[in-house]
Parts: C-alpha cells; structure tokens; sequence
C-alpha cells in the first residue's frame, strides 16, 4: 500500500498490525464527518470574528492555526496513536485558519469562499464515486506519477518559502498570468488525485485488519489532504477573478 499522503505511510499501518481492534471504512467516514465539523465550526467562529472586527482581531487565531496545526501534524504523523485525541485538536487548529484567510478572501472577492467550498466538496464525492465505481484506478504506475508529483510541489514550495526569506519571490506562484493560473490548476489536480491514492490506502488497510484506532488516523489524513485541496482552489478562484 502506498499514498501520496505523507500522513498515510504504509510503515504506519504496518507497525500498527500487532495492536487491538479492527479499522472499518464506515468508521473511518464517520470519524473524518467529526473532523470535518470540529473544521467548519472553529472556521465560522473566526470568520464571524474578522466580520464584525476586522483582521486584527484574527490574525492571533491565524498564527495559532498554522504553527499549532503543522506541529500536531507532525507529531500525530510520528505517533499515529495520538490521532485518537490531537485529530480533534489539529481540525480546530486548521478551521482557525481556514477561517481567517478565508474570511479575506471573501472580503476581497464576495463569493469565492462558497465557491471553493462546493468545488472542493465536488471534487471530493466524484473522486470518491469514481473510484468505488473502478472509473478511476490507483495502479502502480499511477501512484508513482501521483507521489512524485506531490513530493516535487512540496519541494517548490519550500524553495519558495526559504527564498521569500531573502526578499527574493517567484512571480507566477502569486500572480494571475496565464503561467500563474496554469500552475495552480497543475497543483489543484494533484491535490484532488491524492484522494484517490487516499481511498484506495483506507479501503486496503481495512481489508488487512488495521487496528481500529487507525480510524483517526485514516481520517486525519483524509482531512489534510482535503485541507490543501481547499486552499489550492481559493487561491486558482482568486487568480481567475483578478483575470476579470
């Protein structure tokens, strides 16, 4: 088994075998309906917040979401066990940020934030229907484009943090050029793929009888990947409406 996810490793479930329990897919769709939820909701409490007292009322909460979501990231992907408790923890980290920057978006261009919302949802159940209905295989070869890719956009956009702190930026990264726009397209598809490469890892680590607090992790996972995916297509709605 093999996923794009970095928070879905196969070593993971692989060590996890010896441990009590059962993993099922309708555990793990129920627990990622939680996460989802605990998301939405700390995401509207910001988004209220920055309503009613602008940016600087937020921008706290904002800083709290990134640092507090990448390091509970960190940890729950070096000890899966820990998902059963910081998952919930991590999906309020992420709804206070996903809820300030969407908050600006919104302020900036009314309507995208619903639009990206349903897109990413969209994206989500015809990923799933195609591939519960063997529209869409996730072969060996497939995988291995998938993976790639995702590892190389991490790469970029690495590069691109570090070289921002030298005052030196990468225009088409941030701006609506046709290359800009072609870009953030690229990075939305292979966000979208890794659900693919997602549901096929759920649905194989139940088959082989992962233990049943592996749900959390499961969804976890499911929840990054569906994280990135929403901020990717903000930032391609908000390219295409500076092109209007």
């Amino acid at each position: 088994m093999r996923s794009g996810n970095p928070m879905l490793r196969e070593s993971i479930f692989a060590e996890a075998k010896t441990l009590g329990g059962r993993m099922s897919i309708e555990g793990v769709v129920n627990k990622t309906g939680v996460l989802i939820s605990l998301v939405l909701l700390a995401a509207a409490w910001v988004w209220s917040r920055f309503m009613t007292a602008g940016i600087e009322a937020i921008s706290g909460y904002m800083i709290l979401g990134v640092i507090g979501g990448f390091i509970l990231a960190m940890i729950v992907s070096f000890r899966p066990t820990s998902a059963r408790t910081l998952a919930w923890i991590y999906a309020l980290m992420e709804g206070l940020f996903l809820g300030g920057i969407s908050a600006m978006f919104e302020a900036r261009y009314p309507g995208l934030v619903m639009q990206a919302v349903m897109l990413t949802f969209g994206v989500f159940f015809s990923l799933l229907f195609a591939y519960k209905a063997k529209i869409i295989r996730a072969s060996a070869k497939f995988r291995m484009g998938v993976v790639a890719a995702t590892g190389g956009i991490a790469l970029f956009y690495f590069a691109a943090m570090i070289l921002g702190f030298f005052h030196v930026n990468i225009p088409f990264l941030y701006s609506a050029s046709p290359l800009g726009i072609g870009f953030s397209i690229f990075v939305v598809i292979i966000a979208a793929l890794n659900l693919v490469l997602d549901f096929d890892f759920i649905e194989q680590a139940a088959r082989e009888g992962a233990p049943q607090y592996m749900e959390w992790y499961a969804a976890f996972g499911l929840v990054v990947t569906l994280v990135w995916l929403y901020i990717e297509i903000l930032r391609l709605l908000a390219k295409l409406n500076e092109r209007r």
